[in-house]
């Protein structure tokens, strides 16, 4: 039935009809299920004081806006119901369903350790594998997540347990809350000394969001001031009753430093697993599961930790992970080696994919490459079109009084780049959920892993973005083309320092009294050994020039390998040298820093300080 809408313009009005509509969804989408002509939906935005474009992706309220106006009931599916009726136009099952109870064999259960920010999470895990991973850590906190499988006896048998790894900061947030769905058990690490803190509590609620049982970790019991029973109580406010109460929750007391106790902790994963839950999953069907961190190797291209939820992933399997596709090439294991297999709870590193997934992707394997093309392209166009449509949070600063008097709306456009692709979208999600107000937006124009490039650098020129580089740097020319274009790139290591930062450059706060400047970088040709003086670096002045006594940062394949370094001395042949300039050869020594390599780069700068005006 044709009825007049708004500003006259003539269009099909609906009866409370319900439309299903994808997030992301643009008008032409709209008109076509309604069967009007995109360019009147167009005429209808405008009357509704909105300028859209036909074929713009629009908003989830936008659509809704529309729907109300038209007399429609707008049904946003969501991005898991899509991808559910996505795989099933290939007949791609994905999920609970694996055939008869026939089938069905135990698997290990897959715990991940959660709790509150330096309460020992790391040094736990640390325990467990007995590897050093905190020492590797910017700022003592897990900055991105994998996933290891310890052997325990209990009972005079040997049980196998699958580690994730999640970060503590609470920038992790939704990382976090998806280690938490793809978990069977969730250890809660609460330090003896401290008690119970908001990211404990905020860490509990994860847990029981995804309605998986909890074994207590009471850390730092061998320090002063340790009060375990302290923190049972604190605990019984949460629901969380120890068993020596009367309740179903295990505690056990550890010192994750000394390794007291951690066999217990183990025993009683495994006792809540038998106890709580049928721990048992399909081996023979087509592998399933979820990526849980992925990066970009400059040898081996895009790898992803992923794990095996059902069935059996094999090295030569067709996969998708997300908009990720590509045939198994090689598979490690979390002590690096290769395996051929990996079952049920299996964690595995996967290398033969086009691109970098993103952390929390689901992936299963196909019969053929041409399905798993379609697949990851129509799960890209899906994602792009969403993130078009995501509404920009939106910042309020304290002293934009004069903008806001000359009614201006401001943008702050922001290109992030970083060694993972957890972190990147932690960051983005941080960064997204600063303080809302209607004065200026954030907008992410881009994120990716990998160092900055000059194509990062061409979007922020066309666009003012500030490039923010976490665990990375910029590579080939990007730097001096940052510098002739003034593109404000931002690098950092720790992530609460750059959400921080840029809070404070939002609200007007930032007054940075020092700035780093670049003087050169140094490309290591060779390396000799001296036994007086360590390794030195035979080099190749890139660019600028090096200067004796100046910082420097040591760049490994596009990332920072060390940080606050000094060029401790600098020789050209036999003599001691101030400095060296671009396209001279000379040899550099990093005092007591010895862990350099053949193409290694050296980057020195200078901090000077920064007029204000």
């Amino acid at each position: 039935m044709q009825a007049p809408s708004v500003g006259g313009v003539m269009l099909p009005r609906g009866n409370g009809d319900t439309i299903r509509l994808s997030r992301g969804a643009s008008l032409t989408d709209f008109a076509e299920k309604i069967g009007a002509n995109p360019a009147s939906l167009v005429a209808v935005m405008m009357n509704l004081g909105e300028m859209v474009t036909a074929t713009q992706s629009v908003s989830d309220e936008t659509l809704q806006l529309l729907g109300g106006e038209m007399n429609y009931q707008v049904q946003i599916v969501s991005p898991e119901e899509e991808d559910r009726e996505l795989l099933e136009s290939f007949d791609i099952e994905f999920g609970e369903n694996e055939g008869g109870e026939e089938m069905l064999v135990a698997r290990p259960p897959v715990v991940t350790v959660m709790g509150h920010v330096d309460h020992g999470k790391t040094r736990l895990l640390d325990a467990i594998r007995k590897t050093n991973v905190v020492a590797g850590e910017a700022g003592g906190i897990t900055q991105h997540i994998g996933a290891y499988q310890v052997a325990t006896e209990v009972n005079d048998e040997e049980r196998k347990i699958t580690f994730i790894d999640t970060p503590g900061h609470e920038a992790f947030t939704a990382m976090r809350a998806r280690g938490a769905k793809s978990t069977d058990i969730a250890i809660l690490v609460v330090a003896a000394n401290d008690g119970v803190m908001p990211q404990t509590i905020e860490a509990l609620n994860h847990a029981k969001a995804a309605d998986v049982p909890i074994v207590v970790a009471v850390n730092k019991i061998d320090v002063e001031g340790a009060d375990p029973t302290k923190v049972r109580g604190q605990l019984t406010e949460f629901g969380l009753v120890a068993e020596e109460y009367g309740g179903d929750t295990m505690f056990v007391d550890i010192s994750a430093k000394q390794g007291l106790n951690i066999d217990k902790l183990l025993e009683a994963v495994v006792l809540t697993a038998d106890a709580a839950l049928d721990l048992r999953a399909n081996a023979e069907q087509d592998a399933q599961g979820i990526a849980i961190e992925a990066h970009l190797d400059r040898g081996r291209g895009a790898v992803a930790t992923v794990l095996v939820q059902r069935g059996t992933l094999r090295v030569g399997d067709t996969m998708v992970a997300g908009d990720a596709y590509g045939r198994v090439r090689a598979m490690l294991d979390d002590k690096g080696q290769n395996v051929d297999e990996a079952g049920p709870s299996t964690p595995v590193l996967v290398l033969g994919l086009t691109n970098v997934p993103g952390a929390g992707d689901n992936f299963l394997v196909v019969d053929e490459d041409r399905t798993a093309r379609q697949i990851a392209e129509k799960r890209a166009a899906r994602e792009r079109n969403a993130a078009f449509a995501k509404r920009t949070r939106r910042v309020s600063l304290e002293d934009l009084d004069k903008v806001l008097k000359a009614g201006l709306v401001q943008d702050l456009n922001i290109i992030i780049k970083g060694d993972a692709s957890g972190s990147v979208e932690a960051l983005e999600s941080s960064l997204l959920q600063l303080d809302v107000g209607e004065e200026v937006e954030i907008r992410v124009l881009h994120r990716g892993v990998g160092a900055v490039t000059e194509s990062d650098i061409n979007l922020a020129t066309g666009s003012d973005a500030i490039v923010i580089g976490f665990n990375v740097r910029a590579e080939g020319r990007a730097t001096q083309m940052a510098e002739r274009e003034g593109v404000d790139v931002r690098y950092y290591s720790v992530i609460y320092q750059a959400i921080e930062e840029i809070e404070a450059a939002l609200k007007g706060m930032l007054k940075p009294e020092y700035e780093e400047v670049e003087l050169g970088t140094a490309e290591i040709r060779e390396i000799f050994r001296s036994s007086k003086l360590g390794n030195i670096a035979g080099v190749l002045i890139r660019s600028g020039e090096v200067k004796r006594n100046t910082k420097a940062r040591l760049i490994r394949d596009g990332k920072v390998i060390a940080e606050e370094l000094n060029i401790v001395g600098l020789r050209r042949f036999k003599d001691d040298v101030t400095e060296i300039r671009e396209g001279f050869e000379g040899g550099i020594n990093l005092g007591n820093f010895n862990d350099i390599k053949i193409d290694d780069v050296i980057a020195t700068y200078e901090m000077r300080e920064k007029p204000r005006g």
